[in-house]
């Protein structure tokens, strides 16, 4: 079968123009899987049946590999035998019908309201740089914008007099979100006081400009904010999509109208948004379980029965 593989390579490389990490991919899946067959005894590909790919991916589960991992196989495999039956070297497409596994949902990164502040507060607002800092850092929390949105954004897209922003989404969708006192009066001093002194071409309109007076890009932010969570004591891997994630969580952990919150995040699916509440209501559970005199109570006997057994 290795030579169906490698003029399967050659024509999505011709034919789509992959990349080549794309196709070392695609390899990499196909090889893997031949060399499962082998083991069971299949050699070529008019043996292969619905119930080997079954099999294999009953295999990637049991062994411990990631839903997207599997679906990314999956994907892979029907690619292949797409093309196997359009060159007409099998009959039949033993994916045909097969469905994708459901991908887990993991559970966000969120920061406490304390280490939110901690990051806050890091930036050093004396400088140019800090003062950028802080003014990303409070709209990224104030907003639950994305980091390319934050990084797209223009001069006349904010508005700190009236504490609002106008964003866009990869897609070309615009939102209009209204941002906290704080983050406007941070954002508000930058644009006034630092900006200025970072900025080198009045032609420049980006808002968050670097040091060499251009539009800082994600890949600056994400040292930025890795800076700031070291110097924080943040432990984990912080992302710049963990303060989208807390801003969302924080605002339905105090209240916030589900629907209001999927709006501002942009998200076309409540679905989406609702493992926020999720955290929100595991997060009641824990102050409930820590707070409630009475669940304290019977806690406390809890672990002093659990103790007592124990010796």
């Amino acid at each position: 079968m290795m030579q169906y593989v490698q003029s399967f390579i050659r024509y999505i490389g011709d034919e789509k123009g992959l990349s080549r990490n794309t196709l070392e991919s695609y390899k990499r899946d196909l090889l893997q899987f031949i060399g499962y067959l082998k083991e069971q005894g299949v050699e070529s590909a008019d043996q292969i049946k619905k119930f080997h790919i079954s099999m294999y991916m009953n295999y990637l589960k049991d062994n411990s590999f990631a839903s997207s991992t599997v679906t990314r196989k999956l994907v892979s495999l029907r690619s292949f035998f797409h093309y196997m039956v359009r060159e007409s070297l099998l009959e039949q497409d033993p994916t045909l019908y097969m469905e994708s596994p459901k991908l887990e949902k993991k559970v966000p990164q969120v920061l406490s309201v304390e280490q939110m502040e901690r990051l806050l507060a890091a930036p050093d607002i004396s400088s140019p740089p800090g003062m950028r800092d802080k003014a990303m850092l409070e709209l990224l929390y104030a907003t639950g914008m994305k980091v390319s949105e934050l990084m797209a954004l223009d001069l006349d897209d904010v508005y700190p007099e009236m504490k609002f922003l106008r964003c866009t989404s990869s897609s070309g969708k615009e939102r209009v979100l209204p941002i906290s006192s704080l983050s406007a009066e941070a954002v508000g001093t930058y644009m006034r006081q630092m900006r200025p002194k970072l900025a080198r071409d009045e032609q420049e309109r980006g808002l968050f400009l670097n040091n060499l007076g251009t539009r800082l890009t994600r890949q600056g932010f994400w040292k930025i904010l890795k800076k700031y969570a070291a110097e924080s004591g943040i432990d984990g891997d912080i992302t710049p999509h963990t303060l989208r994630h807390s801003f969302a969580a924080h605002l339905l952990e105090h209240g916030a109208d589900i629907r209001s919150v999927q709006e501002m995040l942009g998200h076309s699916d409540i679905s989406t948004t609702q493992i926020y509440g999720a955290l929100t209501k595991k997060a009641m559970k824990n102050e409930y379980e820590n707070h409630h005199p009475r669940e304290r109570m019977y806690l406390t006997q809890l672990k002093e029965r659990s103790s007592h057994d124990n010796h």
